[in-house]
């Protein structure tokens, strides 16, 4: 079951299974050129475990899209080079980048977990990057 709770500014707070992911993007004017067309965005993400078992992130899921509606999915192991294994009560942090074309768009996706040799889904509620 998926629940939604108070949502950060043009962020997500989503529960799935017991496993809590927050993501809180920002835009980097520093880094970006809106005049070529460089837009970058990072987004902090949060991981709890709220059930009663460790879970095993194993894969991630990104669907990213801008403002001209251009899809790309990136796929892969872990987050940032890491498969974080939480106990009950544990969370993990940390910090990734999304370069864009436009001045915004959305991601959202899923992490992959392992809990007890068994695979479940955790929703990346939709988030928004904006400049």
């Amino acid at each position: 079951m998926t629940v939604l709770s108070a949502l950060p500014k043009h962020g997500s707070d989503v529960t799935t299974d017991g496993v809590r992911v927050v993501v809180r993007p920002s835009f980097i004017a520093s880094q970006s050129s809106p005049a070529d067309g460089r837009f970058l965005f990072s987004y902090h993400v949060s991981i709890e475990n709220h059930g009663t078992q460790r879970v095993r992130l194993a894969t991630r899921h990104w669907r990213i899209v801008d403002a001209e509606g251009e899809e790309r999915i990136v796929e892969g192991p872990g987050v940032v080079g890491e498969h974080p294994e939480l106990s009950p009560g544990d969370s993990f942090e940390y910090t990734s980048y999304c370069p864009m074309l436009t001045a915004w768009g959305t991601m959202e996706g899923r992490f992959m977990f392992e809990r007890e040799g068994k695979a479940f889904a955790v929703t990346v509620g939709r988030f928004y990057l904006v400049s």
